[in-house]
């Protein structure tokens, strides 16, 4: 694993080279530039940025405008206030009509750390994914999250990019990254005993746990979701017939995220023994972000505990 770097970081790198490559792009943010990162699109092409203040709802109805009118837009706010309070909006006005808008959130999950509960967002997944058309992407590292920003400013109709407040270890090339495509996962690690299916920074965590359970002599594989929506059906069913096993690790809630998703098409092409590794039905607090998921169990350990209890199924 490479040098940690947050995958906001690597957000607001792709929009500097994207504003080179594409002068339809326009960035708005909601007065949090700085935090977020887009202020480097700012700093870059001034003309091109808006900053609509701490009006999430009206700043998606502009961004549906400006995609109307022939632009590409990336809309930038904390996760928890793009998705819940903008939903409406962004289903009616973004989603309904299929505009070439891209909300690009930041800040999401337990995380955010000393924010605490009120900005740590678990529902966000589950929110977008509900919109019908709306594809939901994950990144796990830095270079995965600047070749996913481009794919989907490059791709036609909306979508939902998940980012990160903390730093996070490198697992990908930029050459590997580059290869990533929508409706796709990638196997990082094959394994034949059970499988774990993670997104976001829990695939680092499943690579961590992976090595563990080998030196037990437990083989398994790790599949980075970066994908939620639309799911890679043709691996998970691959997943499910080869280990029988599958483990699923998020820094979301187990209640609609990837967990559910994973579920909702095994239950009914391939049933297997799951486990889910995520947030279990709580809000979360302050705190420093390597203790609140201790606290919250979304570690490597356990994911390890997980692939046991599995394995003893």
């Amino acid at each position: 694993m490479g040098d940690k770097k947050a995958t906001r970081e690597a957000y607001a790198e792709a929009l500097v080279e994207l504003g080179m490559e594409r002068p339809d792009l326009v960035v708005l943010d909601a007065d949090l530039a700085n935090s977020t990162m887009t202020g480097k699109f700012r700093d870059a092409y001034p003309d091109r940025f808006f900053d609509m203040g701490i009006a999430e709802q009206n700043m998606y109805g502009v961004a549906a405008g400006l995609a109307a009118s022939g632009k590409v837009v990336c809309a930038s706010s904390f996760a928890m206030f793009a998705t819940g309070r903008a939903f409406e909006i962004i289903r009616n006005s973004i989603g309904y009509t299929h505009l070439n808008v891209k909300v690009c959130a930041t800040h999401a999950g337990i995380t955010v750390g000393e924010d605490g509960a009120t900005h740590q967002t678990f529902e966000d997944m589950a929110i977008m994914r509900t919109i019908p058309g709306m594809r939901v992407l994950n990144p796990s590292d830095a270079p995965s999250a600047k070749a996913l920003v481009k794919l989907a400013v490059n791709t036609d109709g909306p979508f939902y990019v998940r980012l990160g407040r903390a730093k996070v270890p490198q697992l990908y090339t930029d050459e590997a990254a580059a290869t990533l495509k929508v409706g796709k996962g990638n196997v990082l690690r094959d394994g034949t005993d059970c499988t774990v299916i993670a997104t976001g920074i829990m695939v680092a965590e499943a690579l961590a746990a992976a090595e563990e359970l080998a030196a037990e002599g437990i083989s398994v594989r790790v599949i980075d979701m970066y994908c939620i929506k639309p799911l890679d059906e043709e691996l998970i069913l691959k997943a499910a017939k080869e280990t029988g096993r599958i483990l699923t690790a998020e820094e979301h809630s187990v209640i609609g995220g990837l967990g559910s998703a994973v579920a909702e098409y095994t239950s009914v092409n391939c049933p297997v023994k799951m486990y889910m590794v995520g947030q279990h039905d709580t809000f979360g607090e302050s705190g420093k972000p390597e203790e609140l998921k201790a606290k919250y169990g979304m570690t490597a350990s356990d994911i390890y505990k997980g692939v046991h209890v599995l394995m003893r199924g």
